[in-house]
C-alpha cells in the first residue's frame, strides 16, 4: 500500500476529534469523559488532541496540579506534554495486536488532577489502517489433477487472510490469465471459497454435513474437553472415500495451541487454557481430505463461543492518595481516589466496594468503578495516629470473588493539647540552712502531641517573696523542670512561700499550663536559747535576795529564756548545773522557777551561787547557762514603789537599761518583723517612785500588741524589769488612772532620744493588768519590812509566784509548743 497516500488520506481524520465531556460533582471531584479518534501506527509524538484546552484547564498550572494519565494497558501508548497540554502518541499502536479482530478498539485512560481533585475518563478510539496485506497460508500450492478430469470439476482452495478489519480486509481474488482454469469467487459470511475447474479422475471430494459449525465452551474448561465432532463424507469408495481431518493451513497459531483435531474421528478438543477475557469467540478453520490419489481438501469453519465464568477477582487501583492528613481536617476531606476493575463480564464484572464501619472514614461512589475515600469526622492523632483501612472489592458473580486492599492513612499532629503536669500542685519541704544551688524538687509535665508540639520548656512566672523577685530565691532548669534554691533559707525569717511554674510547648501557637509549688521551710535547731531574765548587772552576775525566814517551796526567782526555733527545737528545759549547796535550791524542769527545797538555817552560807543550764529539745540540743548569786538576808524592806511621798530626782538609765532595750528590740523584731509592725520605745520617769521606765510598744495588723517595760531605780546596780503579755491596743486599765505623760522614742530612727522628767503618781500603774512586773528585790525588801509576813508574801511575790501566766515573748502562734 502507499503509505504516502495513506497519510494524506488521514489528515481529515485529525479534525474529526469528538469530545464528550460529562461532568459530575461528588464531594470535591470534577468527573467527566472525553473521546478522541486516531489511526493506528502513528509515530512517536503524533498529535492526538489538546486535552488541556478541551477540558478547559489552565495549561500553566498542569504541573502544579500534578496532571497525570493512568492507563489500564500494559504499555503507555499516550502521554501529555505538561507545557502545552497536548496529548501525543508515546508508543506506536498496533490495532491488530491491541484488539485483534474486534470491530471496535478503544484505549481507556484516566486523567487525575489535584488541588482540587478532578477526575476525567478519556477514550481514544484506534482506527484501523490498511497496513496488513492479504496472505495465503502457503506461498506455493501444488494441485494434482488427473488428465481424465472432466471439465467443470471443482477443486477448493484455501482462502487468504487479512488482519485488517472492515473495508481494509480481504475483498477480492484474481487468477493469472490462462486457458485451462478459471477462478470462481463466492463471498459468504463464513469466508471466501475459491473453486478451480479441472479435469480429475477422483471426481468426489469430502463434504461436511454443515457449512459452519458452532459450539459453546465454558472458559477454563479442562484439557481434553470435547468441543464438537466434525463430520464429512466422500462418495468415493476405498481410500478415495476415507476422510481425514485437520486444521487448515491458515488457522492461527493461537488456535492450534488452544484446540486439537483428531484426524480420524474429527473430534475437536481443548488443548490449552481458554480465557474469555482474551477472546469471546474463536474461529477454527478445518479441512477434510480423502486418502485417494490427487486428493483435494475441503474447508470448513467452526465458531466456538466462549462462555464467561467468574474467574477474575476485582482489581483495585489507588489512583491518588493524600496522606498524612491533619487531625483537624474537616469531615469530607478526600483521602484517596480508587478505581476498581473486573475483567469478567455481566454480573461477574459488577463490583461493590466496602470499608469497615468502625473507622472515621466513608467510601463514596463517584461513577461506575470509581470511589473516593473521605473523612467522616474529625480525627484525633493522640487517640489514633494512623489507620490501616481495609478496602474490600467484591463482584456479584456466583460464587463471588473479592480483593482486599489496605490503605495506610497517617494522621499528622497539630498543637491542640496544652502540657499537663503530673500533679495538680506540688508541696516541697526544704530544711533551713540549705546549700545554695542545690535542687529542692522537680516538676514534670506531659504533652500528648508529637515532635515540636510536645517539646516542653519550664519557667517560673514573675512574682515576689517578701518584696523581692521570686527569681532571687529559686531558679528552674527549662529542659527538665528541676528547681534550685538560689539562697539559704532561714526558718525564723521565712516559713513558706509559693512559686508558679509554667510549662510551655514549642508548637505554633504555643500552649502552656501552670502549676503551684508550695515550698515549706523546715526548722533546724540552729538557735540556742537566749536568757532574758535575770540579767547580769554592770557586767557582774545576776543577783537575788532571799529572806532567811522563808519556808520550803519559796519562789526565789524565775529563769525566763527564749528560743527562736520552733516545735521541739524551741521547747526548753531547766536544770541546776552547779550550786553552792545542791540541797538548798531547785529549778522547775519546764518553768524555770527557782524555789527553796527546805528552810534556811543559820549555818547556811549567806551567799549562794547557782549555775542554771537552759537546754532546748532539738537534736542535737543547744543550751545556755546563767549564773545567779543569791544573798540570804534577815529582813527585806518593802519596795520603794509603795511610798507615795518619796521624791527623788530622775536618774539616767544605766548601761543595763540600754542592754535590755537592745535585747527587747531584737526580740520584738524577731516576732513582728514579718507583720510590718511599727515599734515605739517609750521612757517614763515618775516623781513618786524614783525609777525610770522604758516601754517598748508594738503596733501591727495583728489582733494583739506587744509591750515591754523596763523600770530603773536610782541605784545603778538595781533595776526593775517589766514586760507585758500580748494585749489589745484598745484595752483600758482596770484602774481608772490618769494617762501618764510619756516621752517617745521611735525605734525606726537611727538615734534614740531619752527624756527624763517627773511623772504623776499614777504613772507606774498605766500598763494594763495583763502586764507582769518584776521589781528590784532590795527595794521590795525594805518596803515589806513593815508588813506582816503573810501579806508580804502575797504582795511581794504574788505577780510572779506562779499565780499568773509566765511572760510571753514569742509569736502567739508558737505558744502551743511550750509547756
Amino acid at each position: 500500500m502507499d503509505h504516502g497516500l495513506f497519510r494524506g488520506s488521514w489528515l481529515p481524520v485529525t479534525g474529526m476529534v469528538v469530545c464528550l465531556l460529562l461532568c459530575a460533582c461528588v464531594v470535591d471531584l470534577v468527573l467527566a469523559q472525553i473521546r478522541y479518534s486516531i489511526p493506528e501506527e502513528l509515530e512517536h509524538g503524533a498529535f492526538v488532541g489538546n486535552i488541556a484546552e478541551d477540558l478547559g484547564l489552565d495549561v500553566a498550572r498542569l504541573s502544579a496540579r500534578r496532571f497525570r494519565i493512568v492507563s489500564g494497558a500494559k504499555k503507555q501508548y499516550l502521554e501529555v506534554n505538561l507545557e502545552n497540554g497536548i496529548l501525543f502518541v508515546n508508543e506506536k499502536i498496533d490495532r491488530e495486536e491491541l484488539c485483534e479482530r474486534s470491530p471496535s478498539c478503544f484505549l481507556h485512560l484516566q486523567v487525575v488532577i489535584e488541588n482540587p481533585l478532578e477526575l476525567y475518563r478519556v477514550e481514544v478510539e484506534i482506527l484501523d489502517v490498511n497496513d496488513n496485506s492479504p496472505s495465503f497460508p502457503w506461498s506455493e500450492f501444488n494441485l494434482d489433477i488427473t488428465e481424465s478430469a472432466a471439465p467443470g470439476s471443482c477443486f477448493p482452495l484455501e482462502s487468504a487472510q487479512d488482519q485488517d478489519v472492515g473495508t481494509n480486509s480481504l475483498r477480492s481474488y484474481q487468477l493469472s490469465a490462462n486457458e485451462h482454469f478459471i477462478l470462481n469467487i463466492q463471498t459468504r459470511n463464513d469466508g471466501t471459497l475459491i473453486t478451480i475447474t479441472v479435469l480429475d479422475a477422483n471426481d468426489n471430494v469430502p463434504v461436511f454435513d454443515r457449512s459452519v459449525y458452532r459450539a459453546s465452551l465454558v472458559e477454563n474448561a479442562p484439557r481434553g474437553t470435547l468441543v464438537l465432532k466434525l463430520n464429512a463424507t466422500d462418495l468415493d469408495e476405498g481410500s478415495n472415500g476415507e476422510v481425514t481431518y485437520a486444521f487448515s493451513g491458515h488457522a492461527p497459531l493461537k488456535v492450534r495451541e488452544l484446540f486439537s483435531v483428531d484426524p480420524y474421528t474429527g473430534e475437536i478438543r481443548v488443548k490449552g487454557v481458554v480465557d474469555y477475557e482474551k477472546a469471546s469467540v474463536y474461529e477454527l478453520y478445518v479441512q477434510a481430505k480423502d486418502r485417494g490419489p490427487s486428493a483435494v481438501a475441503v474447508h470448513g469453519k467452526v465458531l466456538v463461543d466462549i462462555l464467561d465464568v467468574n474467574d477474575n477477582a476485582p482489581e483495585v487501583i489507588l489512583t491518588s492518595v493524600s496522606t498524612p492528613v491533619q487531625e483537624d481536617a474537616p469531615p469530607g476531606t478526600v483521602i484517596a481516589v480508587i478505581s476498581v476493575m473486573d475483567r469478567d463480564s455481566g454480573e461477574n464484572g459488577n463490583v461493590d466496594c466496602q470499608i469497615p464501619s468502625n473507622v472515621p472514614f466513608q467510601l463514596h461512589s463517584s461513577f461506575k468503578n470509581y470511589y473516593t475515600l473521605v473523612t467522616s469526622e474529625f480525627l484525633d492523632r493522640e487517640s489514633v495516629s494512623e489507620y490501616n483501612i481495609t478496602l474490600t472489592a467484591r463482584d456479584l458473580g456466583s460464587p463471588s470473588l473479592s480483593t482486599r486492599k489496605t490503605i495506610l492513612v497517617q494522621v499528622s499532629d497539630i498543637n491542640d493539647n496544652p502540657p499537663r503536669f503530673s500533679q495538680p500542685s506540688y508541696t516541697v519541704y526544704v530544711t533551713e540552712n540549705n546549700a545554695p544551688g542545690a535542687s529542692i524538687c522537680s516538676v514534670t509535665a506531659f504533652d500528648p502531641d508529637s515532635n515540636q508540639n510536645a517539646y516542653l520548656s519550664y519557667s517560673i512566672l514573675e512574682g515576689q517573696i517578701q518584696g523581692m523577685p521570686v527569681s532571687t530565691y529559686v531558679s528552674i532548669n527549662s529542659d527538665n523542670g528541676n528547681i534550685y534554691a538560689l539562697r539559704s533559707f532561714d526558718y525564723e525569717q521565712l516559713r513558706n512561700f509559693q512559686i508558679l511554674v509554667q510549662a510551655q510547648d514549642a508548637g505554633f501557637p504555643p500552649l502552656a499550663s501552670n502549676v503551684t509549688v508550695n515550698v515549706f521551710v523546715l526548722d533546724q535547731n540552729d538557735n540556742a536559747p537566749v536568757i532574758i531574765s535575770p540579767l547580769p548587772k554592770n557586767g557582774t552576775v545576776a543577783t537575788e535576795v532571799v529572806p532567811r525566814s522563808v519556808d520550803a517551796g519559796y519562789l526565789v526567782t524565775k529563769i525566763t529564756a527564749l528560743d527562736a526555733d520552733a516545735g521541739q527545737n524551741s521547747r526548753l528545759s531547766y536544770q541546776v548545773l552547779q550550786a553552792t549547796d545542791p540541797g538548798l535550791f531547785s529549778v522547775a524542769l519546764y518553768t524555770g522557777e527557782i524555789r527553796t527545797i527546805r528552810r534556811l538555817v543559820e549555818k547556811d552560807a549567806t551567799r549562794q551561787r547557782l549555775v542554771i543550764l537552759v537546754k532546748d529539745n532539738g537534736q542535737p540540743p543547744l543550751s545556755a547557762t546563767v549564773s545567779i548569786v543569791l544573798t540570804v538576808v534577815d529582813s527585806v524592806p518593802e519596795s520603794l514603789s509603795d511610798f507615795g511621798d518619796l521624791t527623788l530626782s530622775p536618774q539616767p538609765p544605766s548601761n543595763l537599761a540600754l542592754y535590755l532595750i537592745v535585747s527587747l528590740s531584737t526580740i520584738s523584731l524577731i516576732f513582728l518583723v514579718f507583720k510590718k509592725s511599727n515599734l515605739n520605745l517609750q521612757i517614763s520617769s515618775a516623781a513618786k517612785v524614783p525609777t525610770n521606765c522604758m516601754e517598748v510598744n508594738g503596733n501591727s495588723s495583728l489582733s494583739q500588741s506587744y509591750c515591754y517595760k523596763v523600770c530603773l531605780t536610782p541605784e545603778s546596780a538595781k533595776s526593775d524589769f517589766m514586760f507585758l503579755k500580748p494585749c489589745s491596743p484598745g484595752s483600758t486599765p482596770r484602774n481608772n488612772e490618769a494617762k501618764s505623760a510619756e516621752n517617745s522614742w521611735n525605734a525606726q530612727s537611727r538615734s534614740a532620744s531619752v527624756n527624763n522628767g517627773a511623772t504623776t503618781p499614777n504613772e507606774v500603774n498605766q500598763c494594763p493588768r495583763q502586764c507582769v512586773k518584776i521589781h528590784n528585790k532590795s527595794e521590795v525588801g525594805k518596803r515589806r519590812g513593815e508588813i506582816s509576813r503573810g501579806r508580804k508574801e502575797t504582795r511581794r511575790r504574788g505577780v510572779y509566784a506562779g499565780r499568773m501566766s509566765p511572760p510571753v515573748f514569742s509569736n502567739p502562734t508558737r505558744q502551743s509548743s511550750r509547756p
